[in-house]
């Protein structure tokens, strides 16, 4: 991106994989699991989280991404939002335009006004998608295509309207199982050619379609549930990825990923990963 596109985009999304430029996260300082909501959440319900170690952790995912070139902008959190570190899941930005979701989960509900109030201090515009039920964590954009999974989170209905006011694109809702909470957390695409797959999730005939699309890099059972498949690349074949999913690490590797390893293994224990921590709104053309 030159520098005049630089200055003319202030927020750009138009894949996964491109050079990030700038993203938004929140610290996990009221991190808690109250309600569970996924397989995740239940076995680590009685431990807990350690919210010194978590934001220990989450500071390092921010250093990284200092050290990488990346601008972090990091949202105020607040005692009542309990899973303001998932910061993908208010909001996407898709082309230029930043979506701001509405929260299908009641507590969860609130975090969009942070959001908001921090793109109007920012001085960005942002489309408020105040009636369709639709959460980022759902939404993968790779070029003219958007997946957008379909599940307890995501609406057919929300899907359709997200096509009508994006006519230049192909909108594609994705079903899965709904055990596995966002569309994420089964699938993500890495590069032009590649995507990550958790195939138990996902229907014969979505498999069929993205293996007509990309070299598709399976997940193990044992590697979704440590969210393998939630990773962020930063571009450049840069990828942060979990030291403990090795399978999947080796098999980026060997494909010619640089894959950067940081430890935020307390923070994926309420069922989000690299991916659900960050919100990415400017990312090079």
């Amino acid at each position: 991106m030159s520098t005049d596109s630089q200055e003319k985009y202030r927020t750009y999304c138009g894949s996964e994989y491109d050079t990030l430029k700038r993203v938004i996260l929140c610290e996990p300082h009221y991190m808690t699991i109250r309600d569970v909501i996924n397989e995740t959440q239940r076995k680590f319900k009685d431990e807990g989280i350690h919210i010194d170690k978590a934001v220990e952790q989450h500071g390092q995912f921010v250093k990284t991404l200092r050290d990488n070139g990346v601008e972090v902008a990091l949202l105020p959190y607040h005692k009542k939002y309990h899973e303001q570190v998932f910061t993908r899941d208010i909001g996407f930005t898709l082309g230029q335009t930043v979506f701001v979701a509405r929260m299908a989960s009641d507590i969860r509900r609130g975090e969009e006004t942070v959001l908001k109030q921090w793109l109007e201090d920012e001085d960005l515009s942002y489309y408020n998608l105040a009636e369709d039920r639709i959460e980022g964590g759902d939404v993968v954009i790779d070029q003219g295509t958007v997946y957008v999974g379909l599940s307890d989170r995501t609406t057919q209905s929300s899907v359709d309207h997200l096509q009508s006011i994006l006519p230049h694109y192909e909108v594609k809702g994705i079903k899965f199982k709904a055990e596995y909470l966002h569309l994420d957390c089964v699938f993500n695409v890495i590069s032009p050619t590649e995507a990550l797959i958790f195939r138990e999730a996902l229907t014969e005939q979505d498999i069929e379609f993205f293996g007509s699309r990309y070299e598709l890099i399976e997940v193990s059972k044992e590697e979704q549930f440590t969210l393998g498949t939630n990773l962020l690349s930063i571009g450049s074949k840069k990828i942060l990825s979990l030291p403990v999913n090795k399978e999947v690490n080796k098999q980026l590797r060997d494909r010619g990923f640089d894959v950067i390893e940081v430890d935020i293994t307390e923070i994926i224990k309420s069922g989000g990963s690299f991916r659900c921590c960050s919100l990415p709104i400017l990312r090079e053309i």
